[in-house]
Parts: C-alpha cells; sequence; structure tokens
C-alpha cells in the first residue's frame, strides 16, 4: 500500500506525468511492495524554498508505505527518486527532499489491513 506524493517546481505534460508515475512503479519494489497497489500523487508548478532560495527545479516527494523498509532499502529509494527526476526533469538531487512515512494502519475499499 505505498503512495508517492511528488511536489514538484516544473510544469509537466500528461505525458511526462505519466512517464513520472511509470517510473516509480518500477522503482517501488525497492522498499519491497509492488505496482498493484501503489498511488502516485503528482502536483506541478510548485513553489518551492530551500536555504530561503526559490527553487527553479526541485521537488519534495513524500513516500508512505504500509508497514517499513530497512535504511538501507530507503537509502536506495532516494537514489532512485532522485535519478528519476534529474533524467526525466532536469530536477537535480541536491534540489529534491525525500520523506518517508511508515504506516501501521491503512484503509481501503472500506477496511484496513
Amino acid at each position: 500500500m505505498p503512495f508517492i506524493d511528488a511536489k514538484l517546481t516544473v510544469s509537466l505534460a500528461d505525458a511526462q506525468k505519466e512517464a513520472l508515475k511509470t517510473a516509480f512503479g518500477k522503482a517501488i519494489p525497492t522498499l519491497h511492495k509492488t505496482e498493484t497497489y501503489l498511488m502516485v500523487g503528482i502536483q506541478d508548478s510548485c513553489d518551492l524554498w530551500m536555504a530561503g532560495q526559490k527553487l527553479t527545479k526541485g521537488a519534495y516527494v513524500s513516500v508512505s508505505l504500509y508497514g517499513h523498509a530497512s535504511p538501507a532499502d530507503y537509502n536506495a529509494m532516494t537514489g532512485k527518486i532522485c535519478a528519476i527526476l534529474e533524467d526525466q526533469l532536469g530536477i537535480p538531487g541536491n534540489g529534491v527532499y525525500v520523506t518517508y512515512h511508515p504506516v501501521t494502519d491503512w484503509g481501503w475499499n472500506g477496511s484496513n489491513f
């Protein structure tokens, strides 16, 4: 039950959003999850500031998942997320924050897991 929520400073075409969603789906097994239940949210054209400076190319990515992963898995996933954002959108890794949110109670389809 992962959810990847991305806030991006850049404006994206629908095809770019689809490509980003697909790349996140390919990366999620890093956290021992599958794309089967992956939900992705993409908010483009966001205003983000880092160190007091407005970013022209930056991102905040929040990853929530049912259960948890190891620190090594989170580190590997951060590397993949940063690589995806740089390769697809030209957003450098030093303009990206990634946070992880393990969840013990997750609801879907009228009940909790």
